[in-house]
């Protein structure tokens, strides 16, 4: 078996806004994989926060075609960072979300999560990390975009 090298892991930022909680909201991400960069972004309507948050992770997972990555996300997001670090989502799982809120985007989570070999790091947000702040920037200006999508599962699951 051959060693990996740092230079194949996949280093991702993400953030989510959302003006209003609940209110429009958008997210940003930046995935790097060694000499690639690629920025992803979306508003919605209504949504939470929280929900910006995990879906920026999500949808970063969700960008990598091959499964198996050793992957890095860097956010500034407590809510998802220590779900996983904590063991928290996994306990929610067990009791299949009983009481819990976001449960759609958990579940979407927990599925791409376990194509990966991921690792969260919780950074600090809004401290002039240049890849957090584009993030920030780029969450922001997607909720307050026009032509925002519908987050259905808080508009209609919620």
């Amino acid at each position: 078996m051959t060693e990996k090298s740092p230079n194949d892991r996949i280093i991702i930022y993400t953030d989510g806004a959302c003006k209003g909680n609940p209110g429009p909201g958008g997210y940003g991400i930046i995935l790097t994989y060694k000499h690639h960069r690629k920025e992803l972004k979306q508003g919605f309507r209504k949504t939470t926060n929280n929900r910006m948050e995990l879906l920026a992770v999500i949808v970063a997972l969700e960008a990598i075609k091959d499964y198996g990555k050793d992957v890095t996300i860097y956010t500034d997001s407590k809510y998802v960072a220590e779900a996983v670090s904590k063991g928290w989502l996994w306990e929610w799982e067990k009791k299949n979300f009983k009481d819990k809120k976001n449960e759609d985007l958990w579940r979407r989570f927990i599925y791409i999560y376990k194509k990966h070999n991921v690792t969260i790091v919780w950074l600090k947000g809004h401290d002039g990390h240049p890849e957090n702040e584009r993030c920030d920037r780029m969450a922001v200006e997607s909720a307050e975009g026009t032509n925002l999508s519908i987050d259905y599962g808080y508009e209609h699951l919620g």
